[in-house]
């Protein structure tokens, strides 16, 4: 039996561990697939393959076209397995957005202030990072939501949990789906844009100034501010509150 991999497979394996050892990061560009063809010794057609896997795998998003917003852009890292079944049971299950909305200001309120409180021996490098390439003016809105998904994993990963990390990581799908569904309902995709980079700054500031306070109730309102502007008008739409006094997962993070 021939077990030779196949081109399309070697090129794979390479990139994606390029993409493990840090070589290539959320927000980097894949290198056009004349230079990756002739870098690794293939067809072009074998480097097209291999994207396309990538990008089913959720690792890139792909832009037609020419100019600065052409080609591949990384917005993940590879999964590890428990991460990756996570993932399979979110998209096979269809939960509610509102569900996974409760979720996030559980989860990422909690780490925003542990990271805050730990200021600052955390290392915020991928997050800054990704904030930075949230900054260039090219991307399309599904390559920018999707490094703001790897912006907020970065946060999780950062503090250290595992198993928020991996509860995070398997809800992605989730939340590019439900943030780019909204961003298509917005009447003004760039301003929205700014001020999630706006916020995203002000999450960090609040993170380094060793504010647990301040970083809980920015993401906090992070996240429901957008649900809240961008959800369909619909029953059951209604953003969580932003208030400690009335919804139950604020009361529950603001009280650690």
């Amino acid at each position: 039996m021939d077990t030779e991999p196949k081109a399309w497979e070697s090129v794979l394996a390479r990139i994606e561990e390029r993409l493990v050892d840090g070589r290539l990061r959320p927000g980097d560009h894949l290198p056009p697939e004349r230079a990756l063809a002739a870098e690794f010794g293939v067809a072009r057609s074998s480097v097209r393959e291999a994207v396309r896997v990538l990008e089913a795998m959720g690792l890139i998003r792909t832009q037609t076209g020419s100019g600065p917003s052409s080609g591949a852009i990384i917005v993940a890292r590879p999964l590890g397995g428990m991460q990756s079944l996570m993932r399979l049971q979110v998209a096979a299950s269809g939960f509610p957005v509102a569900d996974v909305v409760s979720t996030r200001l559980l989860l990422e309120t909690s780490v925003a202030g542990e990271l805050a409180e730990r200021a600052p021996h955390v290392e915020l490098a991928d997050a800054r990072h990704l904030l930075d390439a949230m900054d260039d003016p090219a991307l399309t809105a599904a390559e920018f939501l999707a490094l703001d998904a790897q912006f907020h994993l970065s946060l999780a990963e950062a503090a250290g949990n595992t198993v928020v990390a991996t509860t995070m990581a398997g809800l992605r799908s989730s939340i590019e789906g439900y943030v780019l569904a909204g961003a298509a309902r917005l009447p003004d995709w760039e301003a929205m844009a700014a001020r999630l980079r706006a916020e995203h700054r002000g999450l960090i500031d609040a993170i380094d100034a060793g504010d647990p306070a301040a970083a809980r109730a920015r993401v906090r309102d992070h996240i429901s501010d957008y649900y809240r502007d961008a959800a369909p008008d619909a029953p059951g739409a209604a953003a969580p509150s932003r208030t400690t006094s009335s919804h139950p997962l604020s009361r529950s993070t603001d009280a650690r």
